[in-house]
């Protein structure tokens, strides 16, 4: 077998977002706004939005000026870990009101990194603040919030870039290039994209006492206020339906992404989804345990597994998007991939390498994804990169938008007994389908306005 363990040179030849990377050290864009600088918040302090941030901390000239999170011990901890590791030293200023922060503060940038279910009205309110943003995916709970997130990017010229970082990733944007785009695998009509991980939370938390570090209250948001039974915000979230879209929003979304970058591909045609609670009953969960879907295209269907029980079907790639084309196969996951030729030529292999030398509190940072760290480095400079260009980003909103809205319809089709969709983005409506189309858009908690694509 060929090993491809991408050294400096191969990784320079991946992506104008890789090159950027390798060549530009940190400090090195060169912003037209404040002296050199741009002003930077987090909205979101938990795990993946703090390593958001430092990742940007380490590529850009940057002040992060201020911090928010409902959740003042949290917010507590990401100030001291930015002001360790920004230029300034400065801490941050800390907001518990998302709304105030924006107020308050000259922003040019804006990373959001709490639960889903408060990415659309954050995203839409720092966008008509005058900010750009760094959305994590997905990028909405419902369809109609990702039309309006959209909408808003568009209407105020801002930039937003999601966190499908798949499209950054050097060895994988390597794969999609020297063998997906070369033909290599000939005719593709069938993808698998699958997640096998034991990730389904399966505890019974007893009610407890709301602590005092927590407003509760402003956690939760436009969703529906829940009896407290534990620190939400420390992934037992992701555990309902009231939050997010369960599995697959949180990992298809990326899979699914990864391959319609790969092949260029727009909206499905149609999505159709079946599962449920099948094994795993025991649990206060009640995000599906067991689901399939077909995305489907023209002489194509890309199909998604997830189980969070049994065994993986490859071991080797337990979260992956396989391409299965009539002259070979190509396996790609967050960790390497495989290329397996039918013509008995020899397979290749490609994985990511780490910058420890350039990026040594890379080996020091808690709870660090490592084999995501370039990606994530290269993405927030391909977001710098459309800013001062004034284009598109790698994963623009409308691409996060299609990726994140074909899951949810799939979690609609299962809702609705795993009949086919046709949704038609122009009219924003499931074709044929007045039930469906009416499960586009969630009912927010009183007090709060629900988004809308015409109305931003």
């Amino acid at each position: 077998m060929k090993k491809y363990n991408l050294n400096r040179r191969d990784f320079i030849k991946g992506s104008a977002a890789t090159l950027a990377l390798s060549s530009l050290g940190a400090n090195a864009m060169t912003p037209t706004k404040n002296n050199g600088q741009y002003n930077v918040a987090l909205i979101g302090t938990g795990w993946y939005g703090t390593s958001d941030l430092l990742r940007l901390i380490q590529v850009a000239n940057v002040e992060v000026v201020a911090l928010c999170d409902a959740d003042s011990q949290q917010l507590d901890k990401a100030a001291v870990r930015v002001a360790e590791r920004q230029k300034s030293k400065k801490v941050p200023k800390k907001y518990r009101d998302y709304k105030k922060l924006l107020k308050e503060n000259k922003l040019d940038l804006v990373l959001i990194g709490s639960p889903d279910h408060w990415h659309a009205l954050m995203a839409i309110d720092a966008i008509k603040a005058g900010c750009h943003v760094y959305l994590q995916k997905p990028i909405s709970v419902d369809v109609i919030e990702g039309e309006a997130i959209l909408a808003a990017a568009r209407k105020y010229n801002k930039v937003v870039q999601v966190g499908t970082q798949r499209r950054s990733t050097p060895f994988l944007a390597d794969a999609k290039k020297n063998i997906v785009d070369k033909g290599l695998l000939g005719k593709i009509s069938h993808v698998e994209i699958c997640c096998y991980l034991h990730m389904r939370n399966g505890s019974n938390p007893d009610l407890q006492e709301i602590p005092a570090n927590l407003d509760y209250e402003m956690w939760t948001g436009p969703a529906p206020l829940r009896p407290y039974d534990g620190i939400p915000h420390i992934r037992w979230w992701r555990a309902f339906n009231e939050y997010g879209n369960g599995i697959m929003g949180d990992m298809c979304v990326h899979m699914l992404d990864a391959v319609r970058w790969s092949m260029d591909l727009g909206w499905p045609k149609r999505i159709s989804s079946q599962g449920g609670i099948y094994v795993q009953k025991d649990a206060k969960s009640n995000i599906s345990d067991t689901q399939s879907a077909v995305f489907e295209y023209d002489e194509l269907n890309v199909v998604w597994t997830h189980r969070t029980w049994g065994a993986a079907a490859d071991p080797e790639y337990p979260w992956s998007y396989i391409f299965y084309g009539d002259k070979g196969t190509l396996k790609c996951s967050t960790k390497s991939y495989d290329f397996i030729p039918m013509d008995g030529s020899d397979p290749v292999h490609g994985q990511p390498f780490e910058m420890g030398n350039q990026y040594p509190e890379d080996k020091t940072e808690e709870k660090i994804e490592i084999h995501a760290a370039n990606a994530n480095r290269a993405h927030m400079i391909d977001f710098l990169e459309a800013i001062e260009r004034g284009g598109r980003p790698v994963a623009d909103i409308e691409q996060g938008h299609i990726s994140t809205a074909s899951c949810i319809l799939a979690n609609i089709s299962m809702q609705l007994g795993g009949r086919p969709l046709v949704y038609d983005p122009k009219t924003r409506t499931v074709v044929g389908d007045r039930e469906a189309t009416s499960l586009l858009m969630r009912e927010y908690r009183e007090g709060y306005i629900h988004p809308h694509p015409d109305r931003v």
